[in-house]
Protein backbone atom coordinates (compact mmCIF):
# COMPACT_ATOMS: atom_id res chain seq x y z
CA UNK A 1 0.00 0.00 0.00
CA UNK A 2 0.97 3.63 -0.10
CA UNK A 3 2.78 5.51 2.64
CA UNK A 4 -0.52 6.65 4.19
CA UNK A 5 -0.91 5.63 7.80
CA UNK A 6 -3.50 3.01 8.67
CA UNK A 7 -6.06 5.55 9.89
CA UNK A 8 -5.90 7.46 6.59
CA UNK A 9 -6.17 4.20 4.63
CA UNK A 10 -9.29 3.20 6.57
CA UNK A 11 -10.87 6.63 6.14
CA UNK A 12 -10.24 6.47 2.39
CA UNK A 13 -11.66 2.97 2.28
CA UNK A 14 -14.84 4.00 4.12
CA UNK A 15 -15.26 7.01 1.85
CA UNK A 16 -15.20 4.65 -1.14
CA UNK A 17 -18.27 2.79 0.17
CA UNK A 18 -21.78 3.80 -0.96
CA UNK A 19 -23.45 6.66 0.92
CA UNK A 20 -26.24 4.40 2.19
CA UNK A 21 -23.83 2.02 3.91
CA UNK A 22 -24.76 0.90 7.43
CA UNK A 23 -22.45 0.66 10.44
CA UNK A 24 -22.73 -3.12 10.17
CA UNK A 25 -21.69 -2.95 6.50
CA UNK A 26 -18.66 -0.83 7.40
CA UNK A 27 -17.64 -3.24 10.15
CA UNK A 28 -18.03 -6.22 7.82
CA UNK A 29 -16.02 -4.59 5.02
CA UNK A 30 -13.24 -3.62 7.44
CA UNK A 31 -13.20 -7.15 8.85
CA UNK A 32 -12.94 -8.72 5.40
CA UNK A 33 -10.30 -6.17 4.33
CA UNK A 34 -8.19 -7.01 7.38
CA UNK A 35 -8.48 -10.75 6.77
CA UNK A 36 -7.43 -10.33 3.13
CA UNK A 37 -4.43 -8.17 4.00
CA UNK A 38 -3.42 -10.52 6.82
CA UNK A 39 -3.64 -13.47 4.43
CA UNK A 40 -1.50 -11.69 1.86
CA UNK A 41 1.08 -10.84 4.54
CA UNK A 42 1.11 -14.44 5.75
CA UNK A 43 1.62 -15.66 2.18
CA UNK A 44 4.45 -13.17 1.70
CA UNK A 45 6.01 -14.44 4.94
CA UNK A 46 5.70 -18.05 3.69
CA UNK A 47 3.07 -18.82 6.33
CA UNK A 48 0.82 -20.80 4.03
CA UNK A 49 -0.26 -24.38 3.43
CA UNK A 50 -1.13 -26.23 0.26
CA UNK A 51 -4.74 -26.81 -0.73
CA UNK A 52 -4.30 -30.49 0.08
CA UNK A 53 -3.03 -29.72 3.60
CA UNK A 54 -5.89 -27.26 4.14
CA UNK A 55 -8.41 -29.94 3.10
CA UNK A 56 -6.83 -32.37 5.58
CA UNK A 57 -7.08 -29.83 8.40
CA UNK A 58 -10.71 -28.97 7.59
CA UNK A 59 -11.67 -32.64 7.35
CA UNK A 60 -10.26 -33.20 10.86
CA UNK A 61 -12.36 -30.27 12.14
CA UNK A 62 -15.49 -31.82 10.65
CA UNK A 63 -14.97 -35.30 12.17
Amino acid sequence: MSSENLKDQIISFIKSLPNDVTVEDIMYHLYVREKIFRGIKDADDSKKVSNEKAKEIIEKWLE
